[in-house]
């Protein structure tokens, strides 16, 4: 089985994220793979067990991505591609990226292709979805259970206050939910085996395209980080007299009522 995910390297929401200028300044951000990101390599490291084949990861981004290429790696994955845009495209959105991977898809077979169901920087969920639809195949997002059954796929994924069981022919994309499995860590032995495992990496110039099949849809207006919440009121005394102070707070100062 020829097995695919396309990964994204993100800021550690976990960390301190530092604005100015209407961004978000990396120099002093930590990144990691998306956290959905995880649970697809995960799936995908499962699937070759259970039915052999390839896992391959695939990330759009620049040099430093390496980094957590080579953590999917040690994971299990066999070979990691880096499509590195740093120097040919100054800015991107999810279309930008679902063209490029579209493009790479083109001239190499799949048979599923693995991806979050969002990324927790952007947490727009378009580029699996947009990726389906450019290299049509079907796709189904928020999964939460795969089988593989030669060429057929039968998946559970969230609707809505339940859970929908679907059956889909191969090839096809999902994108993974939590729940769907529990990422392994990395081990000592998978962390040496990483570092001879393939890491190929093209640039733009490799691909079939021109800077305009990829120009942006989306302008990012302005960022900022929410507003700090002002502290609670605890109210004091008998129930009667902090319900008539309660509906004074909120007539007056939080003006609801």
């Amino acid at each position: 089985m020829n097995i695919h995910v396309i990964m994204k390297r993100t800021f550690d929401t976990e960390e301190k994220i530092v604005i100015e200028n209407g961004a978000i300044n990396e120099s002093g951000a930590a990144f990691i793979i998306n956290p959905y990101d995880e649970y697809a390599i995960e799936e995908a490291i499962q699937l070759k067990e259970h039915h052999g084949g390839q896992v391959t990861v695939v990330t759009v981004g620049d040099q430093e991505s390496e980094k957590e290429l080579r953590t999917a790696l040690a994971m299990g994955a066999d070979k990691a591609v880096l499509i590195n845009t740093q120097e040919d495209l100054e800015e991107g959105d999810e279309y930008t990226t679902a063209v490029i991977l579209a493009e790479f898809f083109k001239k190499n077979a799949f048979d599923i292709i693995l991806g979050g169901n969002v990324a927790i920087d952007g947490g727009s969920g378009q580029v699996g979805p947009r990726l389906a639809e450019l290299l049509d195949v079907p796709c189904v997002t928020m999964i939460t259970k795969l089988g593989i059954h030669e060429k057929t796929a039968v998946i559970e994924h969230d609707i809505e206050g339940d859970i929908e069981t679907v059956e889909v022919s191969l090839p096809l994309l999902v994108t993974a939910q939590q729940g769907l499995n529990e990422p392994r860590y990395p081990s000592l032995p998978g962390i040496m085996k990483a570092k001879k495992k393939p890491l190929e990496e093209l640039e733009f110039d490799d691909l079939a395209l021109e800077k305009e099949d990829v120009k942006t849809k989306t302008i990012t207006i302005d960022m900022y980080l929410p507003p700090k919440k002002e502290a609670g009121k605890i109210l004091n005394g008998e129930l009667e007299d902090q319900v008539i102070e309660l509906v004074n707070l909120l007539h007056n100062e939080a003006k609801v009522i």
